[in-house]
């Protein structure tokens, strides 16, 4: 069984950065599309934030990606949050191999404060 570890998240105040952190064996961060997701209100659709190499137009002013092999983890940086960020944020190994295969972390809510 694959594991996808996700640690990071929790309650921020606006303005401040949180990093994520995404743990997987060797070869899921090397054969599958490492995305990160966001989803603000239950029930909504995941908004896809970032691959493990570049952030969307909507945060990559404020969002980066990093990795380091070493712990096979990657990372999520936030930073200038503001409210409209909180949500619970997942990483995804996606089209393993070239195939529909696909493994999820449990996901971690952020929560920015006023």
């Amino acid at each position: 069984q694959v594991q996808v570890i996700q640690e990071g998240g929790g309650s921020v105040q606006a303005g401040g950065s949180l990093r994520l952190s995404c743990t997987a064996p060797e070869y899921i961060l090397n054969y599958c599309e490492m995305n990160w997701y966001r989803q603000t209100t239950p029930g909504k659709e995941r908004e896809r934030l970032c691959n493990k190499m570049h952030c969307t137009d909507t945060v990559n002013d404020r969002f980066s990606v990093s990795r380091d092999n070493s712990k096979n983890t990657l990372y999520l940086q936030m930073n200038a949050l503001t409210e409209i960020d909180t949500g619970r944020y997942t990483c995804a190994a996606e089209r393993c191999w070239g195939t529909a295969t696909s493994y999820w972390g449990d996901g971690t809510q952020v929560t920015v404060t006023s």
